[in-house]
């Protein structure tokens, strides 16, 4: 707008018959105007762009992690259930097996105790009473106790010698 608005400046003033050099200054005006909205333009352009490829992408990423959900679905629900199930051989109480499920998320003990409204002192004497019953000192012994066998092997290290 302001290129054009210069332009038409500029064409009064040539037929006025002004000085050149405020002609010439005005020209400069108008061009940096003209310069200044291309690179504008130009970039807004470049920006929509780069957008709508991120939004292409993004939207490829939704589906890819919903095809995920949906062909592991049946493998988390049977390992919740088998969860679940080791619980109750435990024989936690319902309190208990709620704390159990929230460690096994790796929330901390002030979380769990939000999560479930009572107080932090609660939530630590219920993961105790989980750990004791089930016979692991933490959480960790907790976490290795369902999840070990779902992560592959390690590698051994390249520089073990093997044994005959």
């Amino acid at each position: 707008m302001i290129a054009l608005l210069a332009v038409a400046d500029l064409l009064v003033d040539l037929r006025d018959g002004v000085t050149a050099w405020h002609v010439l200054a005005e020209a400069l005006v108008a061009m940096a105007a003209f310069f200044g909205a291309f690179y504008l333009l130009r970039g807004a352009w470049e920006l929509r762009r780069r957008l709508d490829v991120q939004a292409r992408d993004f939207t490829a990423f939704r589906k890819q992690v919903e095809a995920w959900r949906a062909e592991s679905r049946n493998h988390v629900e049977g390992l919740s259930r088998a969860i679940a199930r080791q619980l109750d051989q435990w024989q936690l109480s319902d309190a208990e097996k709620e704390v159990a499920f929230l460690l096994l998320k790796g929330l901390s003990l002030r979380d769990i105790a939000a999560a479930r409204r009572t107080t932090e002192k609660t939530a630590r004497v219920q993961s105790s009473a989980v750990y004791a019953k089930s016979g692991l000192a933490g959480r960790s012994e907790l976490s290795a106790f369902f999840l070990e066998d779902l992560l592959p092997p390690a590698a051994a290290p390249s520089s073990a010698k093997q044994v005959s």
